[in-house]
């Protein structure tokens, strides 16, 4: 392979991208253009999937605010103490040299669909022919009374990862002896279903060592969650009498918080709290809804391909579509991905499309060695991406099974992140 384009740093060198048009065009100019914005398990997938599979027939630039990327898979291990944070940092570079993906490190604050623009917060406008959204989420204003995306610092969210879990860890470990963690979870959907409920496992294997008279409450707005039945197994097993799940029955659901005066409030009664992380309800990154493809909160997709309902030639993945019966993870935005970038190549060079399959694993770490999972195929109907079959961990497994699906789950990661980066 010739590698011969170019890594951009910086929005002042991306606007050499605009030399280059597609043959598609009526200018005839030069290659097809694609632009994907977000540099995740989404957006990284696509990107190198389109730039390795069309062998520089097509010029693909990949836009992402942050030179080194943390994923949020995984650093729940981080609040437990599996893993460092190093483990879980992820650069572009060889996104680059390998094929010649034009990586620009800005944010993209606008899309124009008529004109076939983005704009970048460094002033930079570049064309497109297929633009490829993969931003993952934000969160909805105002849902959990009393909190803010101001408050952050003081109870953060740490549902992105990096600096935000950083933050979280080291409001666990200063916590005083016998304090109180709380935790708000999120209404669905959002992502990562068992994430929660796995850090909630974390941070109780973190005070276990550390501070063994601490408690733990989670405030949940749900009735149920996933993997429900292994997760208060493993809670019963491993922290018996720490967490105190309070569902949407015994008024999780009914929750006002403090910062100021680190407060929680849950059906009524106020509860003084050493640290509380406040994981309030998402929806699509903000590119999403300034490119006019959400429906309000999640952007509708085509299941054959991921193509934006309100637009063919925008792609959704990840976090941000609506797309059926996939759950918001990693897993299932690589996949999605793969998808889109079979069916973007297709549309932009003629080569083979495939029927689109899905896949997606979830898995949890409850303890050390101790691993769940959860997963299913999916294949696309008219409506929707449908689950075709499924599988879940059961309880009572054994010691060694256990310790066997966290293993897999370690080589998953592995996988997964070579498959986005290298």
């Amino acid at each position: 392979m010739r590698l011969n384009r170019r890594l951009f740093i910086g929005s002042g060198a991306a606007a050499a991208i605009s030399l280059h048009a597609p043959a598609l065009l009526a200018e005839g100019h030069g290659k097809p253009r694609v632009i994907v914005i977000g540099g995740g398990a989404g957006g990284a997938t696509a990107a190198r999937y389109i730039a390795k599979d069309s062998d520089g027939a097509v010029d693909v630039t990949l836009i992402e605010p942050s030179k080194t990327y943390y994923t949020c898979f995984f650093s729940n291990l981080y609040l437990g103490g599996f893993k460092e944070m190093s483990d879980l940092g992820h650069g572009y570079g060889a996104l680059a040299s390998n094929y010649g993906i034009n990586v620009v490190h800005d944010l993209a604050i606008g899309v124009d669909r008529a004109a076939k623009t983005v704009t970048l917060a460094g002033g930079t406008t570049l064309p497109y022919d297929k633009l490829i959204l993969s931003p993952g989420i934000d969160f909805v204003d105002g849902a959990v009374e009393g909190w803010s995306l101001a408050d952050q610092d003081v109870m953060p969210h740490a549902y992105k990862g990096g600096t935000q879990v950083e933050l979280l860890k080291a409001q666990v470990m200063a916590m005083p002896e016998g304090g109180v963690f709380a935790m708000i979870a999120p209404p669905n959907p959002y992502r990562c279903p068992p994430g929660p409920y796995e850090r909630i496992s974390m941070i109780a294997h973190t005070l276990k060592a550390t501070n063994p008279t601490a408690k733990i409450i989670v405030a949940d707005p749900k009735d149920k969650f996933s993997k429900q039945a292994l997760f208060q197994e493993g809670w019963n097993n491993h922290y018996s009498g720490m967490i105190d799940w309070i569902g949407a029955d015994f008024g999780g659901g009914v929750v006002s918080v403090d910062p100021a005066a680190m407060t929680v409030t849950i059906d009524g009664e106020e509860t003084a709290v050493s640290a509380c992380n406040v994981i309030p309800a998402m929806k699509a990154g903000r590119i999403a809804e300034i490119a006019a493809v959400t429906d309000g909160n999640w952007a509708p997709v085509n299941p054959a391909d991921m193509s934006s309902r309100a637009d063919p030639d925008v792609y959704v993945l990840g976090d941000s579509a609506d797309q059926g019966d996939m759950p918001k993870s990693g897993y299932s935005a690589n996949s999605q991905a793969k998808v889109c970038a079979n069916a973007v190549r297709g549309a932009l060079t003629g080569s083979t499309v495939f029927p689109a399959k899905y896949s997606n694993t979830c898995w949890s770490l409850i303890d050390a060695n101790d691993g769940v999972k959860v997963g299913a195929t999916y294949e696309p109907t008219d409506e929707k991406i449908a689950s075709v079959d499924s599988f879940i961990s059961q309880t009572g497994e054994s010691s060694d099974l256990r310790r066997a699906t966290y293993e897999e789950s370690e080589g998953w990661y592995a996988g997964i992140t070579a498959d986005m980066f290298s």
